[in-house]
């Protein structure tokens, strides 16, 4: 199914249920582990390489929606599929709320669970390039120098050269020679393709929190 096999990390405290799910998972593809509780999971030192976490909501130890809320504190978290035979609508509803990308009810089906996976692994797969391309930007924004830094962002919001050079205190030709590098060195050639980049700088620090 895919290039390099997406692994899906299985939680439940009913063993049939992992073993059903797990069959059904790795017969379409995927690399499956699977825990019967939550510290378990928690515990695993590889928790970082799933794409995919398929979660019981009752399990015996913690709330699969309070591990849920706890591993939405780490940046890379992988996305969540649940499974319950005990859901309802509120609950279903904060479960979507806190990122969920499907809610499944048992008995659930093989093409119920492989459509949630898919795009529960997608969505991943979307995640860790955005993290990649933030991770890119930043190391090119740390390229400048700290007064190019100031030019950078005093362009992007807008300010025109002379502007810069009254607020930095510099001159104008000195602002025309550090915008020409900062272009050069973000390998932008546009002053939209600028303020474009920067945009996406901000996004980046937001996304990795820097």
């Amino acid at each position: 199914m895919y290039k390099d096999k997406a692994t899906v990390y299985v939680v439940d405290d009913d063993a049939g249920v992992r073993e059903f799910t797990r069959k059904i998972l790795v017969s379409s593809g995927y690399e499956v582990r699977d825990f019967e509780a939550a510290q378990a999971l928690l515990d695993c030192p590889t928790l970082c390489l799933a794409a995919c976490l398929v979660l019981d909501v009752k399990l015996p130890d913690l709330d699969g929606l309070e591990l849920q809320q706890r591993l939405a504190a780490e940046r890379s978290a992988p996305p969540v599929v649940f499974i319950t035979g005990y859901g309802d609508i509120p609950m279903t509803v904060k479960a979507m709320r806190q990122g969920a990308v499907d809610f499944l009810p048992k008995p659930f089906g093989k093409d119920e669970l492989l459509e949630a996976v898919r795009k529960a692994v997608e969505k991943h797969q979307q995640m860790v390039r955005s993290l990649e391309e933030s991770e890119d930007i930043l190391l090119r924004v740390e390229e400048l120098t700290p007064r190019e830094i100031q030019v950078f962002e005093r362009v992007a919001s807008g300010m025109l050269n002379r502007e810069i050079a009254s607020e930095l205190g510099t001159s104008e030709q000195t602002v025309k020679l550090q915008r020409a590098s900062v272009m050069r060195k973000l390998g932008v050639e546009s002053l939209a393709d600028l303020v474009r980049l920067y945009e996406q700088y901000r996004e980046a620090r937001r996304l990795l929190g820097r």
